[in-house]
């Protein structure tokens, strides 16, 4: 699972870069959260401009990743798909997360 992270502003913004959260990576993906975001107080950010397909083991993946936390911690989601976002509406998923239209500053993790 391919997932990028950087501090920004106080912020740790995690990238995903693959086209699914699917049954296939759902646990390589909360592994992998888990590793990126032991420690961060704060807000913590998932990228998912790249994705354009999460199922239901993937919803479970991203509340699991919100789950393992810090209590001080959140989980907030960011560029979603049309696709993706309608999953989160339709799940009313849309009222755990704060959803926001882009992540701050994606650029900044570019080529990490």
């Amino acid at each position: 699972m391919d997932l990028l992270a950087k501090t920004v502003d106080g912020v740790l913004v995690v990238r995903v870069n693959e086209d699914r959260i699917d049954a296939a990576v759902a646990i390589q993906f909360k592994d992998r959260m888990r590793d990126l975001a032991a420690g961060a107080g704060g807000r913590v950010i998932l990228d998912l401009g790249r994705v354009g397909f999460v199922d239901s083991s993937g919803l479970g993946a991203i509340v699991a990743a919100m789950k393992f936390l810090a209590p001080a911690s959140r989980l907030e989601l960011a560029a979603l798909s049309p696709t993706v976002g309608k999953v989160f509406r339709m799940t009313r998923m849309d009222t755990i997360f704060a959803i926001h239209a882009q992540a701050p500053a994606a650029g900044a993790v570019d080529g990490e």
